[in-house]
């Protein structure tokens, strides 16, 4: 669990360091942006952005019966996030496996990347797409689910 908080929460104390150290020289208000900037990105590359992960064999169940696709991600990939952001309000329409989380899960990208952890890497009717684009994704939700 720690493993996927450590990013964040090291911005966040380099910020709090870094804005302490500005209010301290007499320049609060540079401070407080620097802090929320720092604020910001942590939020940004904590697995709070994105829906709650379940584990993969939870996310080939629950796709076998609805047909919706699976992303394997991680917290602090930057291409996860733009995938995220792109799919933004139809994103609970994915099963979302969080790799460091699910050691299965990492196991599973690693056969499908030729043994690398490459996320986003998506599963589509049993078949994995590394890094697709993420107008190719949306096209996919939008085509009808096949249980």
């Amino acid at each position: 669990m720690m493993r996927v908080w450590w990013a964040p929460i090291l911005l966040l104390v380099s910020g709090g360091v870094l804005a302490a150290r500005l209010f301290t020289d007499g320049s609060p208000l540079r401070g407080a942006a620097v802090l929320s900037a720092f604020a910001l990105v942590a939020g940004l590359i904590s697995p709070l952005v994105f829906p709650r992960s379940v584990t993969a064999a939870e996310a080939h169940r629950r796709s076998a019966a609805d047909g919706r696709p699976i992303v394997f991600w991680r917290p602090g990939c930057a291409y996860c996030l733009r995938l995220r952001y792109a799919v933004r309000h139809r994103a609970r329409r994915l099963h979302w496996v969080n790799i460091w989380r699910d050691p299965e899960a990492a196991a599973e990208v690693r056969a499908a990347n030729d043994g690398n952890e490459t996320v986003p890497t998506v599963l589509v009717a049993g078949t994995a797409h590394t890094n697709p684009n993420p107008s190719w994704l949306l096209a996919q939700l939008t085509r009808p689910s096949q249980p």
